[in-house]
């Protein structure tokens, strides 16, 4: 199944016969969580889900947004009515991150069906409705591992023996800057490889043939393993999404360079080569 899904056929589908799960992921790096804006106009039938707080654990060693108790994301889930025998369309205001955080964790604990509102909100030129939507529970229960997943071992082994994705900005790569972590550069060894260039000026994704020559670009050619990072696991879950829309997996390091960052004793290239 395609990973992302336009705004015209999520309209067509939520007229048919078995209407698809729509989650609202609507988020903000660093500010409170949006669903006040939600509550003024969202797609219909769309729940709102919190990402700092179940799409990921509590911050601490393991980066800003480690996995989420997985009975914690279940439990939203569920009351979201996710099924697993139900189609799932996830999005939030536009950027992607975020609706693709909720697209790979629902990968990740085996759901079938899930994809991404390309564009996101908006995008979305149907009606909208006010209020909270209070769907029928849903059954999903997830079961962690269904795709692949790096730490900071394994992050560092693909970087030298395969291809490992930087999807941050490049100044935030090089170590020019750093407005975050606790200090900037890249794990030696990753290539970057900002989200940014995944998507048009519409905010939509490339067309896959266009995404699978920039991948190529970049060492993606199907001679090596392929994994991403970020700064916390949120924009990392967008490169994979784009990885998948060009027909590549990848694995994500979830923990990221706000993981890798707070550990001393973990190298840090700098500077625009891998290296």
């Amino acid at each position: 199944m395609n990973a992302i899904i336009s705004a015209s056929r999520l309209a067509s589908d939520l007229t048919g016969p078995n209407p698809p799960v729509v989650l609202d992921i609507r988020w903000q790096l660093g500010g409170p969580n949006l669903r006040r804006s939600y509550e003024e106009a969202h797609i219909p039938g769309a729940v709102y889900v919190d990402l700092d707080t179940e799409l990921a654990g509590p911050a601490g060693a393991a980066g800003r947004h480690p996995l989420p108790d997985p009975e914690v994301f279940g439990e939203a889930m569920r009351a979201a009515g996710v099924s697993e025998d139900r189609d799932v369309v996830v999005y939030d205001g536009g950027l992607g991150w975020a609706a693709a955080r909720a697209w790979w964790l629902l990968r990740w604990t085996g759901h079938p069906s899930v994809r991404v509102l390309d564009g996101g909100f908006a995008a979305w030129s149907g009606p909208v409705e006010s209020g909270r939507a209070a769907p029928a529970a849903g059954t999903f229960v997830p079961a962690p591992g269904k795709v692949s997943v790096l730490d900071a071992d394994g992050a560092a082994a693909l970087a030298r023996t395969g291809l490992l994705l930087d999807a941050r900005a490049a100044e935030r790569y090089r170590g020019d800057v750093e407005p975050i972590d606790r200090v900037g550069g890249h794990i030696p060894g990753a290539v970057s490889a900002p989200t940014t260039g995944n998507v048009a000026e519409s905010g939509r994704f490339l067309p896959a043939g266009e995404l699978a020559d920039r991948f190529a670009s970049l060492g993606a050619d199907g001679s090596s393993e392929v994994g991403v990072y970020c700064g916390s696991g949120v924009s990392g879950a967008h490169e994979v999404l784009a990885l998948a829309v060009a027909g590549i997996p990848a694995a994500l390091y979830v923990g990221s360079w706000s993981e890798w960052s707070r550990d001393e004793g973990r190298p840090v290239a700098t500077g625009p080569d891998p290296q």
